[in-house]
Order: structure tokens, then sequence, then C-alpha cells
């Protein structure tokens, strides 16, 4: 958080994580302590210790996702046995597939990320509200990013917690569209929704708390044309973020070790497939390889790519 951030009201504690993880928003308040996002599985451990100390022995309530991405609600299973009695609340759309516990439909399998099996209670329903902290908070869809996404935002302190719709220089990738689906605009929808909720403050899903949504939002909104313009720009740059994603949980791997990922993992099959079918699969892979090195993101070490 920046010298300058205006600071979150007392009941609020954001942990902000790294890019494997989400963001994790703890309120504690009468209506009991409340997890916002819970990051991916790999970091379920230190989740659990950053809430068990923050808490001081007071249970965790309730756990809510904003959406079901693996750096969202990978740690929900580890926070569920650490608190048995705790609710979880996810938002409607794929609740049958938690119910039946459908990894591919979730996209955990085709992506090749994990996530622990986990149970849901309850949705996040829009245009309802849900008390954190001792407040209101509205529940708005946020489709783009994700279909079934869901953003928070608590009305008089004018505090949103934006998920992936809006970060400080961006936006998530708009899976939808890798898929066939016509999302880019949702997204402009939903930067238009927050742009009428005037945020405050922003609390995003990865990446610091900040203050200027309007700057937030014209970034956005330039990165979107960009897109719309450009869509095999938007797949190059999904294929990138997988490919960094996967990189962020190994540290490191040999060089055959991610070909034979690449060649395993549905997800990142079916983007070659779909938007760069003329190019050869290995020479794109390397590509991106390259274009991770040159932008610092990663190195090579003989055989090796690691993550930096």
């Amino acid at each position: 958080m920046t010298p300058t951030t205006p600071a979150l009201p007392p009941e609020i504690t954001v942990f902000e994580r790294g890019w494997l993880s989400s963001n994790n928003v703890l309120f504690t308040g009468a209506d009991g302590a409340a997890l916002v996002d819970t990051g991916y599985c790999s970091h379920a451990a230190q989740t659990v210790a950053l809430v068990r100390s923050a808490l001081g022995g007071a249970p965790l309530a309730r756990i809510l996702n904003t959406h079901l991405h693996s750096d969202h609600c990978g740690g929900n299973a580890a926070l569920q046995q650490a608190w048995p009695e705790a609710r979880t609340f996810i938002p409607p759309g794929q609740a049958e597939h938690v119910h039946q516990w459908d990894a591919y439909a979730l996209s955990y399998t085709p992506t090749g990320q994990e996530c622990p099996p986990f149970r849901a209670d309850g949705l996040l329903l829009p245009g309802s509200e849900v008390p954190l902290g001792g407040k209101p908070w509205q529940v708005h869809t946020a489709p783009g990013h994700d279909p079934h996404s869901v953003v928070l935002f608590e009305p008089q302190a004018r505090l949103l917690i934006s998920a992936d719709a809006l970060w400080e220089n961006g936006f998530g990738v708009v899976f939808p569209e890798l898929d066939g689906v016509a999302a880019f605009d949702e997204v402009a929808a939903t930067l238009d929704l927050i742009e009428r909720l005037a945020p405050a403050l922003v609390i995003p899903g990865h990446g610091p708390v900040f203050a200027d949504a309007p700057r937030a939002l014209a970034t956005a909104r330039k990165r979107l044309d960009g897109f719309v313009r450009d869509p095999l720009r938007h797949a190059q740059y999904a294929a990138k973020v997988l490919l960094k994603y996967k990189l962020l949980e190994w540290q490191a791997i040999e060089r055959a070790a991610l070909a034979a990922w690449a060649q395993a993992t549905p997800y990142f099959g079916a983007l070659h497939r779909r938007f760069f079918a003329a190019q050869d699969g290995a020479e794109w892979l390397e590509g991106l390889v390259e274009a991770l090195v040159q932008s610092g993101a990663a190195r090579r070490e003989g055989q090796l790519l690691v993550n930096t």
C-alpha cells in the first residue's frame, strides 16, 4: 500500500499475495469473521496461518469467493478443514459443478491447474447484500474475465472488492473469448458499472489497494480497445499468462517437461489450434518462452526455465 492510499477501515485486513494467489480480504465484526477469496492451493497452509494469526483465536465464520478460478478458491478446502463450521458462499452459475465436483467444467483440468474439492453452502446472488465487517456490501455481477464473477461494493465508504474485473493496471484474461464466446462487451459493461459505483478505494484481486479508480479504468479501457482491435494479441497474452502461472507454481522446470505439460494441457492446446494453427506448436511454445524471458518474467539456466 502506498503512503498516498487512504487507510482501510479497521475491520478490513488485506493480505496482498503474489500473482499465483489472489489477495485475501479478511473482515471482522459483530457478524463474524469472513474471508473473501482464498488464494491458490500451494499457498493454502500459509493462508490458514495468516487468517489464524489475524483472528487471534476467534473463529472464521464465512468464506466468500468472487469467482471460482483456482487462484481465488484454491485455499477453500484447507480453510474448511481448519474451521469446519465456516460456511462458504460462491457466485451462482457453477454451484452444481461444485456440488458434483466436476474439475473439468470448473476449468481446473483443462488449464492444468489444481484445486482441492470444497463444499459450497450458499450463493452470492447479484442484487443482494451480504454483511461484512458490520456493514452491508452489495453483490454486483461482473462478467467478462469470468462469466460468473461478482464484485462487492460498500456504498457508505465507497469501497470496492473488484476481483479480476479491475486491477490498478488492467484486468484478467477474458477467458470466454478464448472459447469463441464474445465477452469483450461484457468487460466494457463491467468497467461501466465500476465507473457508476465511483469507488473511493479499490481492493483488487491482485496487486495493491488503490484509490485512483478513474486512472485504472482509463488504463483498462485502453487495454480492452487493443484486444478488441487485435484478438490474436489477447490470445497470445492469455497463453503467456497460463505459462507464467504454471511457472510461478513450479518455480523451475526442464524444457522437455514444459513441452510435455503444454501437450497434455487441453486449454493450452486449444489456444494453439484456435488462434495459431499456422505455426508449429513447438515453435509457438518457444516464442512464448522467449517473450517471458525478454520481459524479465523468466530466465534460462541451461535446460531449465526459471521463474523470476
